[in-house]
């Protein structure tokens, strides 16, 4: 692999921020010391700027790219829609307008890439990340602007705003424990998932807080869907009625509320001694029966950060922070059941 420009900030001992700045020319930004060993570094691990990507820098056409994200047949995906939201609002108080595009699942490059080439647009906002995510590790090797809304493998150096998805769980099962529960259970998404990885951890971690065993049959994994909440409580009530779960954090709401129509179908008393809480707070778990609790990501201010963040990366200045956590909100309403 050819080298990039993380290899230089390495082999200069700067960051990648001050490599940008020496290789264009802003010099306000870095010492003359500072010039010479970017320069050198350059040089030792030949390093070839790209160019192509360096000059549309220069000529903005203030739009941002956004991939619209994919939602399954049947299915809904209010947060993103929120998200796609608040970020074109933002983007227009920044002034700059969203450019809302879709690729196959399992090709994006070429898009973006056609996108790049033909001077559409000035950088990119990510979300819906994955390990190894093909998008992000694309936009660092062309060094082309852009930050995310989610994260990718750690060693990657890129700007990124996320919610605190594990300090948000830990403080759903702290809310639970407080109400006498002991049997608490987790659906999480599909393992390879990174953020249900992340709210899986504040699982693990409150419960080792509460001195609670961590038991593997209280944690199973499923696609964002009605029918794997449903699923969950089928396989929980095959266990002893005292070994069955009083209370269970689902990874999303659409999973939480799929919980709570098999517990009723099945007889558990929901909102009473059977506490259910969801992540994500759409709008149409207020209005359940019982109201469901749930955690709200801080999408708005995912948003402003990102877009902030943003500004700067386009415009090479120095960021206050690459890398934010936003801690999302427990709303209790119904559906967490009462002190045991």
């Amino acid at each position: 692999m050819a080298p990039n420009i993380k290899d230089v900030a390495k082999a200069a001992g700067v960051s990648i921020a001050t490599v940008s700045y020496v290789l264009n020319n802003k010099s306000a930004f870095y010492s003359e010391k500072t010039r010479k060993q970017v320069l050198e570094a350059v040089e030792r691990v030949g390093y070839t700027p790209n160019v192509t990507a360096r000059n549309l820098k220069s000529s903005q056409t203030r739009l941002i790219g956004y991939a619209y994200h994919h939602v399954p047949q049947g299915q809904v995906n209010s947060v993103l829609d929120q998200f796609t939201y608040f970020l074109a609002q933002e983007a227009e108080l920044a002034g700059y307008h969203l450019l809302a595009f879709t690729y196959p699942l399992d090709n994006p490059i070429p898009v973006y890439d056609e996108l790049i080439r033909k001077g559409q647009v000035d950088a990119f906002v990510i979300a819906s990340t994955i390990t190894n995510d093909p998008r992000i590790h694309y936009l660092i090797n062309q060094e082309f602007p852009f930050v995310s809304f989610g994260r990718s493998n750690p060693e990657w150096d890129f700007p990124w705003v996320d919610t605190d998805g594990t300090s948000g769980v830990y403080a759903a099962v702290e809310y639970l424990v407080g109400l006498g529960h002991r049997r608490i259970a987790m659906i999480g998404w599909p393992e390879d998932s990174i953020t249900g990885n992340f709210r899986l951890q504040g699982y693990s971690d409150a419960l080792h807080a509460a001195k609670i065993p961590y038991r593997t049959e209280y944690v199973l994994h499923g696609e964002n869907s009605e029918q794997a909440g449903r699923a969950a409580v089928q396989q929980w009530l095959l266990l002893p009625s005292d070994e069955q779960p009083t209370a269970v954090i689902a990874i999303d709401d659409l999973v939480a509320i799929g919980v709570m129509n098999e517990a009723m179908e099945r007889g558990l008393p929901v909102g009473k001694t059977f506490a259910v809480i969801g992540f994500d707070d759409v709008p149409l778990g207020q209005y359940l029966r019982p109201s469901l609790s749930t955690l709200r990501q801080p999408i708005e201010e995912i948003c402003h950060q990102l877009i902030l963040m943003l500004e700067d990366v386009v415009n090479n200045r120095s960021l206050k922070a690459q890398r934010v956590l936003l801690p999302p909100k427990l709303i209790v309403r119904e559906s967490s059941g009462i002190r045991l």
